[in-house]
């Protein structure tokens, strides 16, 4: 195996350093130094993901039919050691990188439309509703209800440990729909606006002082069908 930078490999490693030195302030630049995870203040994230959308290379994982950049392995990698050393800020992952995918792969047409588009401009901040207070590892056994009523489900029940969901306006959710059966059957995957009626995001603040988890409270909030992405009570394939 040759793990060599062909010719092209090093001309693009130049263009990715060169778009480096013009886009990452030192703002940018010392909110990516200063990050203990993943997670980034979006006044800083997002900012950096609508350069690097205006360039193309907003979702290098993603396929070029959908906004992906095109590249190669090699220059994925590249790409990705380049903005480690700049310092550049991580991108939210919870949108590029766990609910675009999914979209991608199990979205209608008019998902895909909707959504594409607004995931890789940074127009909406997604956060996750997987884990509940009695269900976390054991992510099968959740409970969140979620009742059909014509063109919606009803959902009832509390999400936890769910990151920067103060700031997201949307989030991608694992409900129960069905009790019958084995758990992982009766589980539907939606998508939902954070804005809807009946949504409350309490702050869980750790003893360092800080703000990044919250539980959410679901109290008769109506989702359209038209957020659900997959089948009904196929959301555990969908989350896989």
């Amino acid at each position: 195996m040759n793990l060599g930078l062909s010719d092209k490999d090093i001309a693009f490693r130049e263009e990715v350093r060169a778009f480096l030195r013009d886009n990452l302030t030192p703002e940018l630049a010392a909110a990516g130094k200063k990050a203990t995870s993943v997670f980034v203040e979006p006044e800083y994230t997002l900012a950096w993901q609508k350069k690097l959308h205006a360039k193309g290379w907003a979702a290098p994982s993603w396929p070029e039919a959908y906004g992906g950049p095109g590249w190669t392995e090699m220059q994925r990698y590249i790409f990705a050691s380049e903005c480690a050393i700049a310092g550049a800020p991580p991108l939210a992952p919870m949108g590029l990188n766990m609910v675009g995918p999914c979209i991608i792969g199990y979205g209608t047409p008019e998902q895909k439309a909707f959504f594409l588009p607004r995931l890789l401009a940074g127009d909406d901040y997604w956060c996750q509703g997987y884990s509940e207070p009695q269900s976390g590892s054991d992510l099968a056994s959740l409970s969140l209800k979620a009742e059909r009523d014509d063109d919606h489900y009803i959902l009832n029940g509390s999400k936890i440990w769910t990151t920067h969901a103060h700031h997201a306006n949307r989030m991608f959710c694992l409900v129960r729909t069905d009790l019958t059966g084995k758990p992982q059957q009766g589980i539907t995957f939606l998508l939902l606006e954070m804005s809807a009626p009946g949504i409350t995001v309490d702050p869980i603040i750790t003893l360092a002082g800080e703000h990044e988890l919250n539980q959410v409270f679901f109290d008769d909030v109506r989702v359209p069908v038209s957020g659900r992405l997959g089948e009904e009570n196929d959301g555990w394939t969908v989350a896989k």
